[in-house]
Parts: C-alpha cells; sequence; structure tokens
C-alpha cells in the first residue's frame, strides 16, 4: 500500500483525498452493481444537495483520517517517532515594520498559550572505555590510562545514581525535596523544610512567622543521613509561612554555637536597605498567573516557547544592574523594556547573563555568589526575571546565563560556607578548599552532596527560570589543582592528563554536561577554560568533557599585547591569524576581540587601548567639534578588530555590552577602602559610587558623536552573519598573510574579506585570490560613510569585480579590487549584492545584501 501523508507540515496524499471520478453530487449514494445502469438523476432540492455534501465530506475526514491512523501505526512499527502536534500554537511573526521585523521577527501566540517544558531521555551508558574521542586525535593514544580511569570514574557514578537514587532525572531534583517546598505529611498540607547539616547537633526555622522564636513545632529531626526535616502544616488553610516573608534557620555547630543561616536551597534572599546580612525570604505566590501575565502575588507562568538552537551563537554578554543609562542599579523589568529591543535591534541572538545567582557582595561582579538556587533580589523578583527571560523568548533570543560552581563566597553569614560549623560539608577541608587568590571556597566535586546540590543547582535554572544553557566560569580552575594559576600551558599532554588534574572536577563537569543535553536536548553549554584541555568539546559519550563551546580566551589577551607593546607598523599579521584560528580540530569555540575582563577598572577596552584620553575631547561629528586623528585611526581599527576576529576566532561570537560602541567608561562597581587578600596590599575604594557601573546609551544615540559609528558597524558586521552564515561557515581559507603590505586575505563560507591593516599605504589593482569563479560586489565596507569611512570603496559605486582564472595565493581564481588604508571590505557574488538595500524597508544601514541573504537565520 503505498501513502503519502502529511503530519506538521510533511507532504500527505490519500486516495480519500483524490477526486471521485465518475460521481455526481446529485447521485444518491450507495455502490454500484456490476452491468448496473445509472439512472438519470431525477431534479433535487438545494437542502439535499447540502445534506449530501456534508455526507461526502465526513465520509472523506472519516477515510483521511483513518489512513493517516494506518500510516502512523505502520511507521511506529518502523520505528519511527511521529511528533506530537501542539494544536494550540500559533507561532506567526506580527507584520514587518521595522529592519528587526524583518531580520528578528517577534513570535506571536495565543493569548492563553502556555509553555509546556518537553524533557529528553537519560542516555544510556556507552560500551566502551572513554577513548571514543581518540579518533580525532591520534595523539591522545598516549593519555589512554588516564582517559580510562575517568571514564570508569564517571561511569560507576552514573550506575550509583541510577541504583540508590532513582536515576539521573529524580538525583537532579534536590530543589524539590530541600529547601522549603509545598506538600503533604500525614494528610495534611503545608511546607517541608529539608537541610543537610550533618555536623549539626540541633536545627530550628525561624522567621517573621514565629517573630524570629521557635515554637516546640519549628524544631527539625535528623534522620541517618545528617539531613534535617521539618514539616509545618497549613493552618486555616492559609501557609504557615505566609509568602515573601523573611526567614533562617538557627542551628547548633558542631562546636556547639548557635548560629544563624539562611537555608543552602533558599530560592530568594533579599536584603533591607538599613542592614548589612542577608535574610531568606520565603517565595511561593499564593496564586497562578495567565501566561505572561506579571502580577506581584501571582507566580509567572511562560507563554512562549525556546528559541531553535542557532547554528552559530552571537552572544550579547550583559549585566541586569549595570545596564541602565543612570548611575543606578537598573531592574530586571527595565531590562527587559529598554535592553532587550537594543539588542535584538543590534542583530545578535543570544544574551548570555552575568550576576544572576545571589551575591552579597555587589562588587564581585556576581562570581561570589552566596545563594545558588536564588535570583539577585537586587533586579527584581524570582517571576520578573522570568517574565525578561519569557520577552527574551518572544524576541527569539536565546538566554544563557553565567553560572558559577568554580567556586562560593567565603561570607558564613549569608552563604553556604562552614554552614553546620565544619570547615568541610560541600567543600574541600583545609588549604584544599581555599581559592588564596579569589579568597573563596572550593567544592569537593567527588562529595555525594555536593553533586546532588551542583547539579540540581544546573538543572533548576533551566528548568525553573527557561535559561537556554550556561557559560561556565572558571573551568580551568576546576580541572587542575594548580587552578591555572601561575601555570604555563604549551600543549604538552602531559600538562592536562596526569597528576595535576583534578578527575573529581573534570567527572563533574561530565555529568552536568550529560544531564543538561540529555534532559535538555538544545540546551548549550560554554566553558571558560584558558588551558586548552583535549577533548574539552567532544561529546561525553565519546568520552570527551562535554561543553558545546569553548570561550577562545587567548585572542583578548593577544590584541590587549598588540595594542599595548607595538606600533602600527610592528603589527605581525601571521602572528594575529595564528592567535585567531589557533584552535583544536572538531571543537568549538566562541571568540571574542574583548569580554567584560577588559572593561573592568584596571584594565582598558580596545577603544580605550586605541583612542584613551582623545575619547573625552574629540567624539563630535564632523562639523559638531574638534577631530583628533587619534580618534579616526581608533575608529578604523575598531571595526577591523572586530570584523576579523568574528571571521576567523571561532564558530560562535561575543561582545560584551556597550563595547560595540566603544564605550569610554571602564567598569568600576561601587566598593570601600579594603586590601587585596592575596598580597595585604591597600585599595582604595571609590565611596560606594554607582557613576561608572552603569552603561552610556546616551553617548551612543546622540547623533553628534561618533558612537553612533561604532554601533552601526557592530549592527551591519552581526546582519552580515545572519544572512550569510559566515562565523559557522566550515570552509575557512587564509590565502595571503603579509607583513609587508599588512594585509589579510580570508574566505570563511562564500564571503571574501579583504583586510589592509597598513596605517597608510593603500594598494590600487591588488590582487587577491578566491575559490569561487564569477562576479563580485561589494556587501560590506568599514570605509562607508554611515561607519565614519571616507567612501573609498562603497557599495553604492555598484561596482563589478571579474575573476580571473589562473593560481594566485594557491587559489584558483583571482580579481582586483582596491584595498584603502585601515579598511575592511567583503565581497560576495554579485547575485547577493544590492546597493540600494539599507534604502528599503528591512535594510540596515551600510549593508548591501540581497533580500536577507542566501543563508538567513534569525
Amino acid at each position: 500500500m503505498k501513502l503519502h501523508t502529511s503530519v506538521g507540515g510533511v507532504s500527505r496524499q490519500s486516495s480519500a483525498l483524490q477526486p471521485r471520478k465518475g460521481l455526481s453530487l446529485r447521485t444518491p449514494s450507495g455502490s454500484l452493481r456490476a452491468g448496473q445502469k445509472v439512472r438519470a438523476a431525477e431534479p433535487i432540492s438545494p437542502l439535499d444537495i447540502l445534506k449530501q455534501e456534508n455526507q461526502l465530506l465526513k465520509q472523506t475526514i472519516k477515510e483521511t483520517k483513518g489512513s493517516i491512523s494506518e500510516l502512523e501505526r505502520e511507521l511506529a512499527n518502523a520505528g519511527v517517532d511521529i511528533p506530537s502536534l501542539d494544536n494550540n500554537l500559533d507561532v506567526a511573526a506580527a507584520p514587518p515594520t521595522t529592519p528587526e521585523d524583518f531580520w528578528s521577527p517577534a513570535l506571536t501566540v495565543p493569548s492563553n498559550h502556555r509553555l509546556i517544558e518537553k524533557y529528553g531521555q537519560s542516555s544510556p551508558m556507552p560500551n566502551h572505555d572513554g577513548t571514543e574521542c581518540f579518533k580525532w586525535d591520534k595523539l591522545l593514544w598516549s593519555q589512554a590510562g588516564h582517559f580510562k580511569y575517568r571514564w570508569d570514574v564517571f561511569r560507576n557514578i552514573r550506575n550509583a545514581i541510577d541504583q540508590n537514587e532513582g536515576g539521573m532525572d529524580k538525583f537532579t531534583q534536590g530543589y524539590r525535596h530541600y529547601g522549603l517546598n509545598r506538600g503533604t505529611h500525614e494528610g495534611k498540607t503545608g511546607i517541608w523544610y529539608r537541610e543537610w547539616a550533618p555536623g549539626a547537633k540541633a536545627l530550628c526555622l525561624v522567621g517573621e512567622f514565629n517573630n524570629w522564636q521557635p515554637k516546640d513545632q519549628h524544631w527539625a529531626f535528623k534522620n541517618q543521613f545528617g539531613v534535617w526535616e521539618l514539616f509545618l502544616a497549613d493552618v486555616n488553610g492559609e501557609s504557615a509561612i505566609p509568602h515573601r516573608t523573611k526567614i533562617k534557620c538557627r542551628l547548633e555547630t558542631a562546636g556547639g554555637e548557635w548560629v544563624e543561616r539562611i537555608p543552602a536551597w533558599i530560592k530568594w534572599a533579599t536584603q533591607e536597605w538599613n542592614e548589612i546580612q542577608y535574610n531568606g525570604v520565603y517565595y511561593e505566590p499564593p496564586e497562578v498567573g495567565a501566561p505572561g501575565e506579571i502580577d506581584d502575588n501571582k507566580s509567572y507562568t511562560f507563554k512562549y516557547p525556546r528559541p531553535p538552537r542557532p547554528r552559530a551563537l552571537r552572544i550579547y554578554e550583559c549585566h541586569v544592574g549595570m545596564s541602565s543609562q543612570e548611575p543606578k542599579i537598573n531592574s530586571y523589568l527595565e531590562f527587559r523594556r529598554d535592553m532587550l529591543p537594543r539588542i535584538r535591534q543590534l542583530g545578535y541572538n543570544a544574551i548570555q547573563i552575568m550576576a544572576i545567582q545571589e551575591h552579597a557582595y555587589y562588587g564581585s561582579f556576581g562570581y561570589h555568589v552566596t545563594n545558588f538556587f536564588a535570583a539577585s533580589s537586587r533586579f527584581g523578583t524570582p517571576d520578573e526575571l522570568k517574565a525578561m527571560i519569557d520577552e527574551a523568548h518572544r524576541l527569539g533570543l536565546v538566554v544563557l546565563m553565567d553560572i558559577v560552581h568554580s567556586h562560593a563566597s567565603k561570607n558564613t553569614n549569608d552563604g553556604i560556607n562552614m554552614f553546620d560549623g565544619t570547615d568541610a560539608m560541600y567543600f574541600h577541608s583545609g588549604g584544599r578548599g581555599n581559592h588564596w587568590m579569589w579568597d573563596s571556597r572550593l567544592f569537593n566535586y567527588g562529595n555525594w552532596e555536593t553533586m546532588r546540590f551542583l547539579l540540581s543547582n544546573a538543572r533548576w535554572w533551566v528548568d525553573e527560570y527557561k535559561f537556554d544553557g550556561y557559560r561556565f566560569d572558571g573551568v580551568t580552575s576546576m580541572m587542575y589543582h594548580h587552578h591555572g594559576l601561575s601555570y604555563t600551558f604549551t600543549g604538552n599532554y602531559e600538562e592536562y592528563f596526569g597528576m595535576n588534574t583534578d578527575v573529581d572536577a573534570v567527572v563533574y563537569l561530565q555529568l552536568v554536561n550529560s544531564m543538561l543535553h540529555d534532559l535538555f536536548p538544545s540546551c548549550i553549554t560554554i566553558g571558560e577554560d584558558v588551558s586548552g584541555m583535549p577533548a574539552f568539546c567532544r561529546p561525553w559519550q565519546e568520552g570527551g568533557v562535554g561543553f558545546d563551546y569553548r570561550l577562545q580566551m587567548a585572542i583578548a589577551d593577544k590584541w590587549i599585547e598588540v595594542l599595548k607593546t607595538k606600533n602600527d607598523y610592528e603589527w605581525d599579521m601571521g602572528d594575529i591569524v595564528f592567535t585567531l584560528t589557533n584552535r583544536r580540530y572538531a571543537e568549538p569555540c566562541v571568540g571574542y576581540a574583548e569580554s567584560h575582563d577588559q572593561a573592568l577598572v584596571g584594565d582598558k577596552t580596545i577603544a580605550f587601548w586605541l583612542m584613551d584620553k582623545d575619547m573625552y575631547d574629540y567624539m563630535a561629528m564632523p562639523g559638531h567639534g574638534p577631530q583628533s586623528p587619534v580618534v579616526d585611526r581608533g575608529l578604523a581599527l575598531h571595526k577591523m578588530i572586530r570584523l576579523v576576529t568574528i571571521t576567523l576566532g571561532g564558530e560562535s561570537y561575543l561582545n560584551f555590552m556597550g563595547n560595540e560602541f566603544g564605550h569610554p567608561e571602564w567598569i568600576d562597581f561601587p566598593r570601600d577602602d579594603t586590601y587585596d587578600t592575596s598580597t595585604g596590599a591597600f585599595i582604595k575604594g571609590n565611596g560606594g559610587s554607582l557613576d561608572k557601573c552603569r552603561r552610556r546609551w546616551d553617548l551612543c544615540d546622540a547623533p553628534f558623536l561618533r558612537y553612533k559609528l561604532f554601533n552601526a558597524f557592530d549592527r551591519a558586521m552581526i546582519h552580515l552573519d545572519k544572512a550569510f552564515g559566515f562565523v559557522s561557515a566550515p570552509h575557512q581559507w587564509i590565502s595571503r598573510q603579509c607583513n609587508g603590505d599588512k594585509m589579510i586575505v580570508v574566505e570563511r563560507g562564500d564571503l571574501l574579506f579583504v583586510f589592509n591593516f597598513h596605517p597608510t599605504n593603500s594598494y590600487t589593482d591588488y590582487r587577491v585570490g578566491c575559490k569561487e569563479g564569477g562576479e563580485y560586489k561589494v556587501v560590506l565596507s568599514s570605509d562607508e560613510e554611515v561607519f565614519g569611512g571616507y567612501r573609498n570603496v562603497t557599495k553604492d559605486n555598484d561596482a563589478t569585480f571579474r575573476t580571473q582564472p589562473g593560481n594566485h595565493d594557491n587559489r584558483p581564481y583571482w580579481l582586483q579590487v582596491y584595498a584603502p588604508s585601515r579598511t575592511v571590505v567583503v565581497y560576495a557574488l554579485a547575485e547577493h549584492a544590492d546597493k540600494e538595500a539599507d534604502r528599503k524597508p528591512h535594510g540596515v544601514p551600510g549593508l548591501g545584501i540581497k533580500g536577507l541573504g542566501p543563508y538567513y537565520e534569525r
């Protein structure tokens, strides 16, 4: 039986849907016997015709459904999964009115649509010895013993979780058991409180609900595993602990001291304006809001689906608190209203949010976490964070979180350090449990409850808040006993796989990657690793660590080195290209020219290295103030550095908030006078000022300042990737890296990039090689007027560059171009170019692409 069917957009045909030859609607229903003659149809009323048509339609629908069901049974028997249809979901783009509506259309769903998470299944353990990843690098066989050992550790832990904890799915939902959760006990409804504190002698719950004085029923009992349990039944149908009231646990430590602690699994913690310490807060809204509704007394219900995983990430690294133009701490809802549309307009498809986990010290940039399951209360409530993420999803933005599992704050009053009075618990004891440079505690990744805590934490933010993945901070510190401090990695494999390696930490990373990718198949994980550990970005199923991307941290360091130590004539094209492309085969990287690290006080952004003090006096547009050759140079090189980095630096790209327009100020969080914990040196504070802890969007938006030129080029550069997908394109070929001419010529995907870094020389009829023959045109030039250029090369000239056959720079074709000094020009086949593009409704200023490009992806 041959059937072609259709579910969810797949073409279907069925015999039931074919025209019925010889059947007249005026013919009474029923089959004809052989030899029976068809009588002439008798007159029939319009009503009878309508009845017969309805009957025929019902019969057709019934037959069609039967054919579909039959096909689905056949497919199921053949082992083919049939995706279920969500009939309530009607995702469609709103009518476009702005360029971003064309390039990044927002989603629309029915007003009552509610997101339903679809989970994956835990993968079975592969039947090998952990060396499958060696097929990508035969040299790894020299370290086979190490890989086999860590695979055995990983497999044994997975098996133990399956046998003793009911599987990875259950084990990683510790937040449903520990902390404060609604539940039942002996037929009563109320709140369960559970806390692992094996060293504690006694423990009770105190807070505003009992006026900070525990009654008999507020004392917990300790089980054989060191877990304290307490049930508080509802009173007259109301929760014993009201929503948004303060709580802490009071316990007697192993040493006999009575202390108060914020529950380790607390979901919100706040600090009063007139207090130093934080308090835990019982956060359980009494009502459930409608999808997309924001109400203080209702829990937020997600409305929009997660965006599909993009072919390449264009990450906008951001910080909610410092995203305001004003010297204040911004909120989740303000970020939602003001920042998300700005990011969408620039063309980025992902945001990476810093400082979400609660941190008592604002100046830590979120890296000294005190409450791992609590969304930072400085910026708003947990439900307001959810509303912000849902809006990002509506705009098609992937939302990544900067998660800190590499260390924890030493703060004992607000955090989990010495929770039960002992030095260990979640951490190593003694010197191994302390990071001397960061002044923080180091986790014991081999401890069972530490694994439960951290794995559940990684799941919590993806499951509860709908984050789409993580950037794992400080992974190098995790993976090595020396934490990467005062250590230089040369590439010798013994440096990665030996006694220096913390196998428990590496196995934890394998566990968290396997859990996230199994249960949330679209989840993205990025590891901040400076060491370059082999197999870091190979799947855990092969014996790799399992990350999707590694941050290519060496690139930013290289740019700072070049700008700090070399004049323009000393720039080494080969050295720059080597750093940009020095990454392991089949292990994707996120490239970036600068991140938040370079923007912090004590360092300089690329814009500051290029223009320094001239940024304060000479950033006016021509005709609006004095000009400076330093700024002219800075503007030209800023554009080139960013484009050569996104072109060669990896399979994805990252930019820190504000750096796209050359933000003139460093980041300086409010801080008091203090001392360096490693040297004892005095560090002067800034009096608690927020003046340098903000982003000056007013400078970027001012029509009379040159900051808008930086911003315009970044927008065009990002949209170039949306159109051509060159960042993730497998084809990458550097045909020229000439120090004499200061030229770099690159093919990436279908595009041809010509960089001239020479400070004074421009080249006419400069011959460049290319892969494809044909006619080329300019689609992007840093010399466009809208980018602050001089229009020496512009798409508006509509010049055609015809290739000639013949080997040049080991390429089969060549063409001749004009390469102005300190300019980059991008060429594409003429069929993809349109000089009028930026004057059309979808146009991005300075970008000459036909339509949305040949390989458009939002």
